[in-house]
């Protein structure tokens, strides 16, 4: 598909949220939505809104401009409704994101289903993945009002369904459909900023959508906690409902107001079949070689082929040429990623139920280790964007800390107390550090015709790396037995720190194609 709406805003204030902090593995669902809006072409019938327009005419981006700013901004008359829905939108998808990581031991052990606990988080992500992919299409043909209404109805469906499940495959199966509204709504959000305000709003917007994930980020995983202590940990998805709603319906107005893209190119549209096909072979492959990490025997080899299959048929179609071999420059800017969010998430998801298992935390209490975490990925976050340093530097002493922070969590996870807080706060500090740089190398090694398809595949990393080594630590966990978690987690904890190894390894191959790094 073309591209209308070029990246530019990412430099400035990133839509991925890449300053912002996270504390739970399921955050990456939205991450991955956010940079689909890339494959969206926008309508030719808002020319108002059309960043080509308002770039190429100055009269008419003048007049745009100075029409915005006499309107009051973001909050003025025409804005205020479209503003505060979206905000209040991502919010609510980034509290859920945030909290359900404290609540899945409560979860696994009520519904006696320890065996399923990963699949709880990479089953979201697979979902999320496929309809973050297939959204683009849709919305070409119907504009965003449909699939963002059908997304966040989806996403309630799956609220409702994890919140009254009575076992743990049915609570998956909720997950999975959370996820699969996920995806479709937030790519859609990201379509709508772009057909209702104009070029010289949009970064503003993506400002208050950052600030959206602060409050989440920063209070979910103890909130979470707290709910679980004295509601119960189905009230942390049936309590967001009724607040979905209203946000939805203060948008309505503003999606009545947009149309379709109209006509797509036929190469553009062959183009969008190929992702859409190896975006299926990823989730498929994804979702049928975690499946057999769970059986023995031929079924696990059979499964595991198959999945192994599925995920190089996707992956390589939807990576840049050289990824899976860590080749230099931008393959290695995505492959770093995916192995760094898979080391760290892969240790995130397990914290909480560590600590509530072999410990004795409560929910509330574990949460707070993952705010902690949270507090210091903001913080490295916030120095790496304010020092000249290049950005090959944060990644490779990003990577470095992580590593540091998935071995010492490992160790500190045997002990008693409250270790774990300032082990897996150096992990928090190492993401802080590597994760907006690497969206930097990324846009600065993309030529501005591949930004999208290269900031996608940056996302596709993040998720296939989270999901995939967060289920197969999951399996290591489980397949212990509920009597040896603490030696199923000790197992698993060497081999994110070899995941970890690998991003370090990775991170000393980000320099481009004439060896400078950037």
């Amino acid at each position: 598909m073309t591209t209308a709406l070029t990246p530019q805003p990412v430099r400035e204030d990133p839509p991925d949220g890449q300053n912002r902090p996270q504390a739970s593995q399921d955050a990456l669902v939205l991450h991955a939505s956010q940079e689909a809006i890339a494959d969206v072409q926008l309508p030719e019938a808002a020319p108002e809104l059309t960043p080509s327009e308002a770039g190429a005419l100055p009269g008419e981006g003048a007049n745009s401009s100075a029409e915005s700013s006499a309107e009051g901004g973001l909050l003025g008359a025409r804005y205020r409704a479209s503003t505060l829905g979206i905000v209040m939108v991502i919010t609510l998808l980034a509290f859920e994101a945030m909290s359900v990581g404290t609540v899945m031991p409560v979860t696994a052990r009520d519904l006696n289903g320890l065996s399923l606990y990963a699949w709880g988080f990479s089953s979201t992500l697979i979902a999320s993945l496929l309809t973050t992919v297939l959204a683009g299409g849709w919305i070409d043909r119907s504009g965003p009002a449909k699939p963002l209404m059908i997304g966040l109805t989806t996403f309630v469906a799956g609220l409702a369904i994890a919140g009254t499940a009575p076992s743990m495959w049915i609570f998956v199966f909720g997950r999975s459909v959370q996820g699969l509204g996920t995806g479709a709504a937030i790519v859609a959000v990201y379509v709508l900023i772009a057909r209702v305000y104009p070029e010289d709003l949009r970064p503003r917007v993506f400002a208050a959508l950052a600030t959206a994930w602060v409050l989440p980020s920063l209070i979910g995983p103890a909130v979470g906690g707290i709910v679980a202590d004295h509601a119960g940990w189905r009230w942390v998805f049936l309590g967001l409902i009724p607040l979905v709603i209203p946000a939805a319906a203060i948008l309505v107005p503003a999606l009545r107001k947009t149309t379709s893209a109209g006509h797509t190119p036929a190469a553009a549209a062959q183009a969008g079949r190929g992702r859409y096909l190896a975006a299926i072979g990823v989730a498929a492959g994804a979702g049928i070689l975690l499946y057999g990490l769970d059986r023995s025997g031929p079924v696990l080899i059979l499964t595991a082929a198959i999945g192994i299959a599925g995920l190089a048929y996707g992956l390589i179609r939807l990576f840049p040429a050289g990824t899976l071999r860590m080749g230099r420059g931008l393959p290695s800017v995505v492959l770093t990623r995916g192995l760094l969010a898979g080391a760290f998430y892969g240790m995130d998801v397990f914290i909480p139920l560590a600590l509530t298992t072999l410990h004795g935390f409560s929910p509330t209490e574990a949460g707070v280790v993952l705010t902690v975490a949270a507090l210091g990925w903001s913080a490295a976050s916030q120095i790496q964007g304010r020092s000249r340093r290049s950005r090959s530097f944060f990644v490779i002493l990003g990577s470095v800390l992580v590593a540091i922070g998935v071995v010492a969590a490992t160790i500190t996870l045997q002990l008693p107390g409250w270790w774990s807080a300032p082990a897996w706060t150096i992990g928090g500090l190492g993401m802080g550090l590597a994760i907006s740089s690497l969206s930097v190398l990324l846009l600065d090694q993309s030529p501005e015709e591949e930004q999208g398809a290269n900031s996608s595949a940056l996302q596709i990393s993040d998720s296939i790396g989270s999901s995939v080594v967060v289920g197969v630590a999951g399996a290591l966990v489980t397949g212990f037995g509920t009597g040896h978690i603490q030696e199923g987690l000790v197992v698993a904890g060497v081999l994110l720190a070899a995941i970890a190894g690998l991003a370090v390894v990775a991170s000393f191959r980000l320099e481009n194609s004439h060896g400078r790094h950037p």
